[in-house]
């Protein structure tokens, strides 16, 4: 699958989905750290790429209202490693497709 990773996940996240053979793009290789939420979406849109963020209110009411691939919303947790298999773990049960288009969280 082909992600691009906001600034708010962390390097382990990026690391460990190249592990398993994904495309990872991380917003602070691609762009201004400074961009805005909206031109995030709209890069990952024009990549073709699922956004990954931790950033739930603004990205969920991007949206609403503008295209997008597919989003992860990462709650953070104690540690990387349980993030890792929360992640990991919808990747088993939804597949591609169904993240694919869709919101997801893990």
């Amino acid at each position: 699958m082909r992600f691009f990773l906001d600034h708010d996940v962390p390097a382990d996240i990026a690391r460990v989905l190249r592990q398993e053979g994904h495309d990872v793009l991380e917003l602070r290789n691609a762009l201004p750290v400074n961009v805005s939420d909206q031109e995030v979406f709209r890069f990952a849109w024009e990549q073709n790429r699922l956004i990954l963020t931790c950033n739930r209110a603004d990205f969920l009411a991007l949206a609403a209202v503008e295209p997008f691939h597919g989003i992860i919303v990462l709650f953070r947790r104690h540690t990387r490693q349980s993030e890792c298999g929360h992640l990991l773990r919808l990747f088993q049960l939804a597949g591609e497709t169904g993240l694919a288009k869709n919101i997801n969280f893990a």
